[in-house]
This record gives structure tokens, sequence and C-alpha cells, in this order.
């Protein structure tokens, strides 16, 4: 029970960080090449930090989606620190999986709704390190209609950027 609380949290969280960011209310502290810093301050939930970025190559082309992001967030009233989440553009297919790849680094991310999260938050930490130390990182998933996605993610900037957030919620 506790663990389906943390994670409809982070769920809350992320969606909250992505909406605001979305609508325009996140504050741009700065853009690293591929990857742009942000801060959100929600009156009730306390300061967000992330670093967010857009892939540059998305398959199949004919497909329509909406906004695709890659977040890396820090909420300091929550003890969160570089949570990774990906917002896909489209409605996941029920109960599928998500892979991430960095090199030759594999994670699996949980879905829902348009939002996938690792399913260990232990793999947080070393996901972030292969995203700092990668050049490209290719997200796949499957949409509620049966498409599979590909999404590729440049990395130039991750680090300045993802380092940047976590100053700005300190």
């Amino acid at each position: 029970m506790k663990s389906v609380k943390i994670l409809g949290a982070a769920t809350l969280f992320a969606l909250s960080a992505t909406a605001a960011f979305a609508q325009g209310a996140a504050t741009r502290v700065e853009q690293f090449k591929d990857w742009g810093t942000y801060v959100f301050n929600d009156p009730q939930r306390g300061k967000m930090c992330f670093a967010v970025s857009q892939p540059k190559d998305m398959e199949p082309k004919n497909v329509n989606r909406d906004p695709v992001y890659f977040f890396i967030t820090t909420r300091p009233r929550e003890g969160v620190r570089e949570e990774v989440n990906v917002i896909t553009g489209y409605p996941y297919k029920e109960g599928s999986k998500t892979t991430i790849e960095v090199g030759s680094d594999r994670f699996t991310l949980y879905t829902s709704g348009d939002g996938a999260w690792l399913e260990n938050a232990a793999e947080e930490a070393r996901l972030v390190g292969a995203m700092r130390r990668g050049s490209s990182m290719i997200v796949r998933g499957t949409s509620r209609r049966g498409t599979l996605t590909v999404d590729t993610y440049s990395l130039s900037g991750v680090t300045a950027a993802s380092r940047a957030a976590v100053d700005q919620c300190k």
C-alpha cells in the first residue's frame, strides 16, 4: 500500500511540473545546449526544479502526438532529488513498459497515462549518471493503439542542466 501511495505522489508531482512547464508557469533559469533548467514555485507543494529536453528525432514520423518531454526533477520538500520521467505525447498502452537506452545501459519504466517513471527508483542515480556520461538516449514506448515509438534525445547539456536544477532547489 505504501508503494502505491508513493507512486501516486510521484505521478502527481511529476504531472504538476509538466503542467507548469507546458502552461509557461515555470521560469527558465538557463539553457545548456539541448537541455534547459526550470523552476516552479507551487504554493501548496513548494519549489520544484527540473532539467528538461525534447527529442531530436521521433519515429514514426507520421504519428500525431502532443509535445514530448524528458524531465529530471528535484522537489526538496518531498526529499526527491533527480527523479526521471518521460511525457510521451500519447496515452501509453495499458500495462505496457517503456525502455530507455543510454549506450549499453538499459532501464525499464512503468507507464500511466502519457507518463513513464523508473520501475525501480533506486536506479534513478544510475540512469542520471549514464545520461551524464552518454551522448544520446533512446526511449521506446507503445501507444494505446499499439504503435511503437522511438524517441532519440541528445544528452548535450544534461550534466549542466541537471546540476543547475539541483542547485536552484537548495
